[in-house]
């Protein structure tokens, strides 16, 4: 009876030892008297320019001598091809310095920080309108990046180029979340001009979709936490694992016996 009572227990162990479906599912509704499916918020928020940040800035023009002046050409290339590479971005683009102002060819510093992309874009082209007509403006972040550590399949710093991406998306790039990820506390952790803040993420729960740390900004950290008892679980049920372990029990009993 005592081993009996043994292959009982080992079987409960790892039956409880197994990860919960709830627990792996992503957007679930939490509130089930809740029938909402539409989920509605404002767009991505627009990313200020802080001090630090890279700026890829052109001018483009029908006169190629006179627009020329205006554009960095400290790029490297191979083939006819922009070399694809930190370096590359380096030298093609503008660096926003401590004061947050931009160098830029013949017209001097440019005040940029906290203003939005399109806020520089407009700015810039009013103060080539000065020099030239006709003439369009470009403007990008180039130094759009995400970092994913903790429990997700590839860890590491991911480059974005779109203006903006939301969670799901970031995920997606480090090819999901693993089976031990604690999907019910993800940590975001941005930094603000009053230093870093960590705000604590559900994705389980679908009105993430209404949140406003949905989108991410460029250098946010997700941390994934992996579930407690890591060590102790499943992904997925052992059953060779339980049939071997009933049949040990009976053997054992039948051998007693």
């Amino acid at each position: 009876m005592k081993n009996l009572n043994i292959g009982i227990f080992i079987i409960i162990l790892l039956i409880t030892s197994c990860i919960p479906q709830k627990r792996m599912v992503y957007l679930q509704d939490k509130n089930t008297e809740d029938t909402l499916t539409k989920f509605f918020r404002e767009k991505a928020p627009e990313y200020k320019i802080q001090p630090g940040d890279n700026l890829y800035i052109k001018v483009h023009s029908l006169d190629e001598k006179t627009f020329a002046f205006f554009n960095n050409t400290g790029s490297q290339t191979q083939g006819g091809y922009y070399l694809n590479n930190d370096i590359s971005v380096y030298l093609n683009s503008y660096n926003v310095n401590d004061l947050g102002f931009v160098d830029f060819p013949f017209v001097g510093e440019i005040k940029v920080q906290n203003l939005t992309i399109d806020e520089t874009k407009n700015l810039i082209q009013e103060i080539i309108n000065e020099f030239l007509v006709e003439t369009t403006i470009t403007v990008k972040l180039v130094n759009y990046k995400i970092t994913m550590v903790g429990e997700v399949t590839r860890p590491g710093e991911y480059s974005v180029y779109q203006d903006n991406i939301n969670i799901f998306e970031a995920i997606s790039l480090a090819g999901d979340l693993t089976d031990y990820a604690n999907r019910n506390e993800i940590s975001l952790v941005r930094q603000t001009k009053n230093g870093a803040v960590i705000k604590r993420i559900d994705l389980t729960d679908n009105k993430i979709l209404e949140s406003d740390y949905y989108y991410l900004m460029p250098n946010d950290i997700l941390y994934i936490k992996p579930l407690k008892g890591k060590q102790f679980t499943f992904a997925n049920f052992p059953y060779a694992l339980v049939f071997s372990a009933i049949s040990t029990t009976l053997l054992l009993i039948n051998y007693f016996k």
